[in-house]
């Protein structure tokens, strides 16, 4: 316990507050729904969505059969509306590259 103490004496000395901790709500303020995410509920119909479409991508049409390597996308940004991102005529599957890429930046050109 003795270096617990001597810790803080260190953290009163910092230059800047910090900005960023990983409890911030600032990502839950762009996106209330984000804890949705890691529920089994998302895992299935993620599955679901992907699996139906055979692992192959709406954008570009690559078939990716490597774990991880396709994700089911929001069509329409949900922004938050839960029947918006339960809705299963609104997701799609995409390729890691797709999704990653060219998608969020249509969404944050949407913005």
């Amino acid at each position: 316990m003795g270096r617990l103490k001597s810790l803080g004496s260190s953290l009163s000395r910092l230059d800047a507050p910090l900005t960023y901790l990983p409890n911030d709500d600032r990502a839950a303020r762009r996106n209330p729904l984000r804890h949705l995410y890691g529920t089994a509920r998302w895992r299935r119909l993620s599955w679901d969505v992907r699996l139906a479409a055979a692992f192959t991508c709406a954008m570009c049409g690559r078939i990716e059969g490597a774990k991880g390597q396709t994700a089911a996308d929001h069509i329409e940004p949900h922004r938050g509306d839960p029947a918006l991102f339960w809705a299963r005529s609104n997701l799609q599957c995409l390729c890691k590259p797709c999704h990653d890429g060219v998608k969020q930046a249509e969404e944050a050109r949407t913005r």
